[in-house]
This record gives C-alpha cells, sequence and structure tokens, in this order.
C-alpha cells in the first residue's frame, strides 16, 4: 500500500529541502564565501531566488560553527504597482533584522533606454551602485546575491555568443573597485528546484515590471535553448555547470593563460615565426633567406 498523498509530498519536500541546504553549504565552504565574523548583506529582490536563498542562510547561521550577521537589504526601485508593506511584513514575520532603500531607478531607466531596448544592463548597474554603495557605509564585508547554477550557464552562453569570450558569473569575487566581495551561495542549486522551493514555502514573489515585461531578452533566449536541450538531453545543463569547475587552459586557445610558444622550442626562443604574419624573416648567420623559403614553398604559405 503507497503512502497518503500528504506524506508523500512531505518526504519529497524533506528531500528537496535537505539537497538546496546541502549545496548551498557546500558552495560556501568550497569557495570560503563566509568566515567567522562576517556581515552579510543579503540582496533581496522579492523574487524566488533571493527568498530562498535568505531562508537557506538564516537556517544555516543558525547551525555553524562560525559566527556571522544577517542583514536582508531591498532596494525600492520606484516602479508602478510596486506594495511597499509585503516585503518588511514577511521579514518582521521571519525575525531577520533588514533595511528598504528607496532610489528611483525606474524613471531613470525608462527614461534613458530607448523602447524596444534591453533594460536590464542599466537597471543592474544603478542598482548595483546603490546596493554597493549601502554595503561601504554601513560595513557589510560580503554581499550575497541570488544567482543560481542555471544563471551561470546561461550567463556563459551569453558571453559565448554575444561577446566571443568564455566567461560566466564566478561564485565568488572582488568588485572592480576592490571594496567589496560578492558571494553567490546558491552556485550549485538548480532553478526548478528553487522555484519549487519558493512555492512550497509560499514566499510573497514581487514580479519585476522591467525585465520581467520583455519578451524578446537575449537572456530568454538562452533560457529556452537550454531548456529544449534539458529536454532532449537530461543533465546537459549540470555537465555544462561542471564544465565551469575544470577549465583546463592548455586545451583552449588562450595565449595568456597558457605558454604554447614554449611547447617544443629549441634553446632560447625569439621572434623566429614571425614570417607567418608576413614579418620579415631574419634566418640568422646559417640560414638564407631563400632556404627559408624554398622550405615553405611545398606547404602552401606563401604566395606562388
Amino acid at each position: 500500500m503507497g503512502l497518503e498523498p500528504n506524506r508523500k509530498a512531505e518526504l519529497e519536500f524533506n528531500k528537496l529541502h535537505k539537497r538546496l541546504r546541502r549545496q548551498v553549504g557546500q558552495a560556501i565552504a568550497d569557495y570560503a564565501m563566509i568566515e567567522d565574523g562576517d556581515k552579510v548583506m543579503v540582496c533581496l529582490s522579492g523574487g524566488k531566488d533571493s527568498y530562498t536563498l535568505l531562508d537557506l542562510l538564516m537556517q544555516l547561521q543558525a547551525k555553524a560553527p562560525v559566527r556571522f550577521e544577517l542583514v536582508a537589504v531591498h532596494l525600492d526601485q520606484k516602479q508602478p504597482g510596486y506594495s511597499p508593506e509585503i516585503l518588511p511584513n514577511h521579514l518582521r514575520s521571519i525575525g531577520v533584522p533588514f533595511t528598504i532603500l528607496e532610489q528611483d531607478t525606474y524613471s531613470v531607466v525608462k527614461r534613458v533606454v530607448p523602447e524596444g531596448k534591453t533594460m536590464c544592463g542599466l537597471c543592474s548597474r544603478l542598482r548595483r551602485g546603490a546596493l554597493y554603495t549601502h554595503a561601504t557605509l554601513h560595513g557589510f564585508t560580503k554581499i550575497a546575491l541570488g544567482h543560481h547554477r542555471d544563471d551561470m550557464v546561461e550567463t556563459l552562453f551569453l558571453n559565448l555568443f554575444h561577446h566571443s569570450k568564455l566567461a560566466s558569473m564566478p561564485p565568488k569575487l572582488q568588485s572592480d573597485d576592490g571594496k567589496h566581495i560578492v558571494i553567490r551561495p546558491l552556485a550549485y542549486c538548480a532553478e526548478d528546484d528553487i522555484a519549487e522551493y519558493a512555492a512550497i514555502k509560499q514566499f510573497p514573489i514581487m514580479p519585476c515590471n522591467l525585465c520581467g515585461s520583455q519578451d524578446n531578452l537575449q537572456r530568454q533566449a538562452i533560457k529556452a535553448m537550454l531548456a529544449d536541450w534539458e529536454r532532449k538531453t537530461p543533465g546537459r545543463i549540470e555537465n555544462t555547470f561542471r564544465a565551469l569547475t575544470d577549465v583546463r587552459p592548455s586545451q583552449l586557445a588562450d595565449r595568456t593563460l597558457f605558454d604554447f610558444a614554449a611547447l617544443g622550442a629549441r634553446g632560447e626562443r625569439s621572434d623566429a615565426h614571425g614570417w607567418l604574419a608576413g614579418e620579415a624573416v631574419d634566418a640568422g648567420p646559417t640560414a638564407s633567406r631563400e632556404r627559408v623559403r624554398n622550405a615553405l614553398s611545398g606547404l602552401d604559405i606563401l604566395e606562388a
């Protein structure tokens, strides 16, 4: 006889909960995200990811062998239809310290970005500026963001397809000005798991009226591509993420990361390969320019 539906649902949720908590704990340990005495600013957007991040960090905080402080920080961007009571009521109910910042980035983005163009770039820069400034003023040692595994894989393909570079979102980084350490404790967590967890926990989701209203975003196209891949070949997103943790410079083509010129080099290296780029060849005292030309003639490198 099978389990009752409620009992089965409870067991499934427990498995999901343990998996997410384990993955967050593992990511924090692997990348030394949180240390004793840290003051962590948890950036809360009002979406499923940041709610889940805060919830799991609070659970880990209660059992962690190190002491660290958590403060939820939300930026009210003055979007139409925004309810100023939803987040404060939720945060008070769970007993976490919080701060609500106010900055009308919505009007700025709508004024500056042409109709039909992607708003996310400017919006994220303005939001990041406000949060970084707050972190500096209030002595936060870490800034926690809610990006997850799928975000990181999507960013990899966005950079690959649109910017011709192999780059993604690292689990931990230092800001460009060197003042802040940004961490992504959900780095090992799948978006589907987070969505299911947030739905069961009934977090009061607050949709974004800027990027959430745009259906022509490059990221949405990448997300659809990955979803199609995952349907056809389950596990492909996880395998791609694992590739981000196992980078082998000698198997790529970036000369700044691996010294290809040193492979097989005999004696002191020089600019002996300049002829391949059409530069003048200095063959040295024991070889003539004509000898080099004759050697290359059969390789179709030189014009007839």
